[in-house]
């Protein structure tokens, strides 16, 4: 458990991100594709369906021991809620309501947001549409870890402290890698989701509250959702950054799983992302992909040449202001 890992630094490259051509080129051989775009009608009630079950679970669980309300976060509640946040990454691009209705999906958003416990979506949306335009973008792509977390987590012990610290560096990274100035929808996000915090701790007590915040922290962290974390984006096979899994655990996390295919058409919903699979097969089915998210975090631990360094980088030509 102290060996220490292979790489010293991250795959620094000098071509644009493959995605923006594939797709191009793929609308033309297949501009029925286009015809996926757009709203998904059933999201806004599988999503709503899940923040009810959540408030109802939070009500069942107000008496129980400490140590049922930590079991029940991390194998119930933690799934749903690291479920949410992908719901969220749906809804980020604008998939609840379509284009024309964007302030709805921001406020449904925040609805999606109410049982991880802390406020979320607004933020998640600023840096996650620089994830897709800059993709592994130094000092724009804040999904990409630092240098410190390549230089320290380098050893299996320090791999497992450094996924179970997930959530800890997804939320603390953009202030250092990109800070952006606080914008109003993220103080509706916060003030929403402390005042509904407020109401369940007034009605129920602290243990609810305990409950969805555990459940996210330990659903996003040392998780087997947390798989897709590392398999979407982490270089198992030179040269690819982005990878798919089309494995049964996209069934409760919106097909996040189907990334290539998310990065080449962004505005489709999660939902439709298989039928682009099967439209352009020969796009898809040749290039490497992962059959297990559990897997993933165990090469990802294990194997000495894969770690946080392990991730494409490219520099842009442009000020992070623009």
């Amino acid at each position: 458990m102290g060996k220490t890992g292979g790489r010293g630094d991250f795959e620094w490259v000098y071509t644009d991100q493959p995605h923006t051509s594939r797709r191009k080129e793929i609308l033309a051989k297949y501009p029925q594709i286009k015809s996926l775009m757009g709203p998904d009608p059933q999201l806004k009630w599988v999503v709503s369906g899940m923040v009810l079950t959540q408030l109802l679970a939070c009500f069942l669980v107000r008496d129980l021991s400490w140590k049922w309300i930590f079991f029940w976060a991390y194998a119930f509640g933690g799934c749903i809620n690291h479920s949410l946040t992908l719901a969220i990454h749906d809804i980020s691009h604008n998939v609840a309501f379509g284009n024309k209705l964007a302030k709805w999906n921001r406020w449904f958003a925040m609805w999606a947001n109410l049982p991880i416990g802390l406020p979320y979506s607004a933020a998640f949306k600023k840096y996650h549409i620089d994830h897709h335009r800059y993709l592994g973008g130094d000092q724009l792509d804040v999904d990409i870890p630092t240098d410190f977390e390549g230089w320290f987590f380098c050893t299996p012990a320090r791999k497992i402290l450094w996924l179970f610290l997930q959530p800890l560096f997804y939320a603390l990274r953009p202030l250092v890698v990109n800070p952006k100035p606080v914008g109003q929808l993220e103080i509706q996000n916060a003030m929403v989701q402390f005042v509904v915090d407020l109401i369940i701790y007034y009605l129920w007590g602290v243990k609810p509250i305990v409950y969805l915040i555990a459940g996210s922290i330990l659903g996003m962290g040392l998780h087997p959702i947390s798989g897709h974390f590392i398999a979407e984006h982490y270089m198992f096979l030179k040269g690819h950054e982005t990878y798919s899994y089309y494995g049964a655990l996209n069934l409760i996390t919106f097909n996040v799983g189907y990334h290539m295919e998310h990065h080449d058409f962004p505005s489709i919903p999660g939902s439709k992302l298989p039928q682009v699979k099967e439209i352009a097969a020969e796009y898809y089915d040749s290039l490497p992909q992962h059959t297990s998210w559990s897997r993933v975090l165990w090469d990802f631990v294990f194997d000495d040449s894969i770690g946080p360094y392990s991730r494409i980088k490219r520099e842009y030509k442009l000020s992070k202001q623009e």
